[in-house]
């Protein structure tokens, strides 16, 4: 009798450790998830961190650079860029690269009175260096365009809204 109970108590310890076994991993897969989307944010706002300031550097194609360096001298000289937030919408599953597809949009404000186009300037540049940041941060520099656009991770493929200004 007493050999019974220990080999009925060596079964529950059994299927209860081979269930905590199951949840764990389970965990580990959804907090890994979560972990990469963390690292995105962050990415994300030391991007804007460095896009939204003047000084900071972009792409452009070289006639909109000769037109920015002689007729919109203000675009080059510092003036105040407040960031009002960052968010992200997941975009649901891309077929075309196999992953989910995560878009950020940035809201801004500037204390200038800046132009519809001196404002896309701006949030072109905020975007860019948004994007920059997780390919650097997620080492894909070499699986995107110059541009970094898109940009990717394991699990997810970023891209960018047109800078919000409010």
């Amino acid at each position: 009798m007493i050999l019974e109970n220990k080999g009925q108590v060596s079964a529950e310890y059994l299927l209860l450790i081979g269930f905590m076994v199951v949840i764990i991993l389970i965990s580990i897969s959804f907090i890994a998830s979560q972990h990469e989307l963390t690292m995105a944010m962050t990415a994300a706002r030391n991007g804007v961190n460095d896009g939204s300031l003047y000084s900071s550097s972009a792409i452009y194609p070289k006639d909109t650079y000769n037109d920015y360096s002689k007729a919109n001298y203000e675009l080059l000289i510092p003036s105040s860029v407040e960031i009002v937030n960052i968010s992200y919408t997941d975009m649901g599953h891309d077929s075309n690269f196999d992953k989910q597809k995560i878009q950020f949009k940035v809201y801004a404000h500037s204390s200038k009175d800046l132009d519809k186009k001196e404002l896309d300037s701006i949030g072109d540049r905020i975007n860019y260096n948004l994007r920059k940041s997780i390919a650097l941060t997620f080492e894909t520099t070499h699986a995107t365009n110059k541009l970094y656009n898109p940009v990717f991770s394991q699990h997810y493929i970023f891209t960018t809204a047109n800078v919000k200004w409010i």
